[in-house]
């Protein structure tokens, strides 16, 4: 009960961010999660409604379906051309930077080898999503943001082994670097291997009902949601990289939907929007878990806080070592070796909720004082790695104000469509109420109809005063098919003649098709 209350505060939580994110301009809308995560553990009240944070439970049930996820965006072709890159970022920078930021802030701070490596192993993974979060607004590279997807996709792996070798260097004083290579090959290549084999095994099972006359798309989807979890689950069990697993079941997923989506187009296209919907919603999930666990971990520790201040220069000095390891990487091996490539690789490093479950998972194995100065360290190294780049892209990236000329144009669109639409009804003879009901329709088509006259329509169809007859609803249909179809071709002209770009009608387009699979569908059919 306490997991099911606490899961629904979050939600909820997400569910109003993102409508306030709306409202305010300027401003990401992970950044007002992060702040709703803030007053939640703020305010008494809510605050005890949600359970502290288990990174066991926000690993398998947040982060292995986000990548999972994610990962289904990705061309699994793009990753093979890439693979030589990802292993770069994903594993040679992970472990050099690492290592020279160990020795340096070990020498510089008198820290000891062994609880240096454990904390800058766990500031190694990067977070896609908190990247997203820093640069929106802003046009950058899209080659940047394809290798900095890479990195943080393939890299936790990385800085799970690392964190382990500090681990056991910690509590037994020694390090073998040969074991914990051993180790990292196991955990990743391992890793690849199940979930290929696992996604595989899972996508011709679906394939072979798909194929049948024996396919359930209830049962599909639920198979299809379900997932992520099993292949996490079975790869830690196992020994090997659950992330890794997950995120190379969602490639093959990324071929499989590829070329299959066709054979069931309502399992299909449900399928690709509950992605789409969970993958918004556990992002902002991860940030208003980052908020609360942020906030209570500063309340918490405030006799650290207030003691000394050695947290805060190990964390700045963790943030600007890797910091400077990820420039030098970029400068090196990286796109056209530019200066500005080169800071935009290294300030896109961006850390997370990832960093934070890898600082929880080590709570039973180091003592406490160790435990709570090491989570002062990496709430610094996360809350450093989303504030400088967010100040500093201000300076380096341009505002993208393609957004906003995108709405003004689908806008201007949508309504020369609709007019298009509704002259097309000159041509037929309808009854008052099913043309005024048609009207209605097509005006909803670009929000021109009012609350009110919403709430009128709503009485007369639920006080049984506009409800039309069969033969009225077979003409209802007809017009609809009309007005759409005139909408269609007023569309193809412009995409024709390069009046505007190919995107915009596409995107109308397809909210035509699917607006017209209400009326036709019958298993969707709203009239």
């Amino acid at each position: 009960m306490n997991l099911l209350i606490s899961t629904l505060v979050i939600m909820l939580t997400v569910a109003i961010s993102n409508i306030i994110a709306r409202y305010v301009k300027g401003i990401a809308s992970t950044y007002i999660n992060l702040l709703l995560g803030i007053i939640i553990a703020i305010v008494p009240w809510t605050n005890q409604l949600v359970l502290a944070f288990d990174n066991d439970v926000f690993m398998i049930m947040i982060l292995a379906p986000l990548l999972f996820f994610e990962g289904q965006t990705t061309p699994l072709l793009m990753v093979g051309k890439k693979l030589q890159r990802i292993l770069g970022v994903a594993v040679v920078l992970a472990i050099v930077s690492a290592a020279l930021a160990t020795v340096f802030t070990s020498q510089l701070l008198m820290i000891t080898l062994p609880i240096m490596l454990t904390i800058v192993a766990i500031a190694t993974p990067t977070d896609a999503t908190a990247f997203d979060a820093v640069v929106e607004g802003r046009k950058i590279s899209q080659a940047i943001r394809n290798i900095l997807k890479m990195e943080s996709l393939f890299n936790d792996a990385t800085g799970i082994i690392l964190l382990q070798a500090g681990i056991l260097w910690l509590t037994t004083g020694r390090l073998s670097f040969w074991q914990n290579t051993v180790d990292l090959f196991k955990s990743a290549v391992g890793g690849v291997a199940l979930g290929a084999a696992l996604a595989f095994l899972l996508m011709t099972l679906r394939q072979y009902f798909v194929r049948s006359t024996y396919n359930v798309i209830s049962s599909q989807t639920l198979f299809y949601l379900l997932t992520p979890f099993c292949v996490y689950f079975v790869a830690e069990e196992v020994g090997v990289s659950g992330i890794i697993a997950v995120v190379t079941a969602g490639l093959v997923h990324n071929s499989e939907a590829n070329r299959s989506r066709f054979s069931s187009p309502r399992q299909m296209h449900l399928g690709l929007q509950l992605s789409n919907f969970g993958t918004e919603i556990l992002n902002g999930a991860v940030f208003v878990i980052l908020g609360i666990s942020l906030a209570r971990i500063f309340h918490s520790q405030t006799p650290i806080l207030f003691n000394s201040a050695k947290w805060l220069v190990v964390g700045v000095a963790v943030y600007g070592c890797l910091l400077v390891c990820r420039y030098g990487y970029a400068r090196l091996f990286i796109g056209d070796h530019q200066h500005q490539t080169a800071i935009l690789f290294a300030l896109g490093g961006v850390h997370g909720t990832v960093t934070l479950a890898m600082t929880f998972s080590i709570a039973n194995q180091v003592d406490s004082q160790l435990f709570n100065f090491v989570m002062m360290v990496e709430t610094v190294v996360i809350i450093l790695s989303m504030l400088v780049p967010t100040i500093l892209f201000k300076w380096l990236l341009p505002i993208d104000g393609d957004a906003a000329i995108r709405a003004a144009q689908l806008a201007k669109m949508r309504n020369e469509m609709v007019a298009v639409g509704i002259e097309s009804l000159e041509s037929l003879t309808l009854s008052p109420t099913v043309k005024s009901s048609v009207l209605y329709d097509l005006h909803d088509q670009i929000q021109q109809n009012t609350l009110k006259s919403f709430f009128k329509q709503w009485h007369g169809f639920t006080a049984n005063k506009t409800v039309i007859t069969n033969l009225q609803s077979v003409e209802q249909r007809r017009a609809l098919m009309q007005a759409f179809d005139a909408e269609r071709d007023y569309l193809y002209g412009l995409a024709k003649n390069h009046l505007v770009s190919s995107d915009y009608v596409y995107e109308i387009y397809s909210e035509i098709l699917l607006a017209e699979s209400l009326v036709l569908d019958p298993r969707n059919q709203m009239i």
